[in-house]
């Protein structure tokens, strides 16, 4: 690793804390917190940051999922077909991420994106709807899966962004069963591109053993912060944190400008 770019402990355990929090909140991997701290406020390369922050996701993710679990707010069978898709559509995403101008794609994503956010403050799921799966349903998660995966290798795009609002708006998940089931979705993807980051040496271990370890020790009380807030709160906490994505994307998309499309 560069040694320029070695952030020291207390700073990696401030990234995994917040990192933890939003993981567990909003049944997201972290990632959209993560890399941007890691890259633009502790100097870490972009690649290595994104490949560091996959690695601290996993234990987030597996702590975080066992909480909502453990609480009963989760769908195995939802999970397993969307991990399925996402597993199948990142690797066309990656493969396609050389291939295609990505700018429509960037500018579509960030329409939906706007379009969550709006809805999250005026439909707000019941705490007693629940996934009733059907063969259909089945089909269209691992459909919803591949999607995301796709999103996921060409823009970067962490799943649980995707899956927990398409969870609520169209299959009819409440708020806590689509974090819940979004954080057991990311396990076996993240396992994958962890091994394969650290087969290319894109990891620092060092800094994903301490923002993991904080991320772990944090997910929990997110995941309990959720449970107690009110679904409204929930979602125009969500919706907050959806404007703060746009803006990175936006702001990034602006100032590279119009190079691939």
């Amino acid at each position: 690793m560069n040694p320029i770019a070695r952030p020291s402990i207390a700073a990696l355990l401030l990234v995994g804390v917040a990192g933890g929090l939003l993981s567990g909140l909003f049944g997201i991997g972290g990632g959209t917190i993560i890399v941007p701290a890691l890259a633009l406020w502790l100097g870490m390369p972009q690649k290595l940051s994104a490949g560091t922050s996959v690695a601290a996701i996993l234990p987030t993710a597996v702590v975080g999922a066992v909480s909502y679990v453990v609480q009963g707010h989760y769908d195995l069978i939802a999970a397993l077909c969307l991990a399925v898709g996402i597993v199948a559509g990142a690797q066309l995403g990656a493969h396609l991420l050389a291939k295609l101008p990505t700018g429509t794609i960037q500018w579509g994503f960030m329409v939906f994106l706007a379009i969550v956010i709006v809805s999250l403050w005026f439909v707000v799921p019941s705490r007693d709807d629940s996934l009733e799966l059907n063969p259909l349903l089945v089909a269209l998660l691992v459909v919803t899966g591949f999607i995301t995966g796709i999103l996921s290798g060409v823009l970067g795009v962490g799943g649980g962004v995707v899956v927990v609002p398409v969870l609520m708006f169209f299959f009819g998940a409440n708020d806590l069963e689509a974090k819940g089931t979004s954080l057991l979705m990311m396990i076996p993807g993240s396992i994958s591109a962890t091994l394969g980051n650290i087969r290319r040496q894109n990891v620092d271990l060092r800094a994903a053993v301490f923002v993991g370890l904080a991320a772990c020790v944090c997910v929990p009380f997110g995941t309990l912060l959720a449970a107690w807030i009110d679904p409204f709160w929930g979602n125009v906490a969500f919706s907050l944190y959806l404007v703060f994505i746009l803006a990175q994307m936006l702001f990034r998309k602006l100032r590279t400008g119009p190079k691939r499309g």
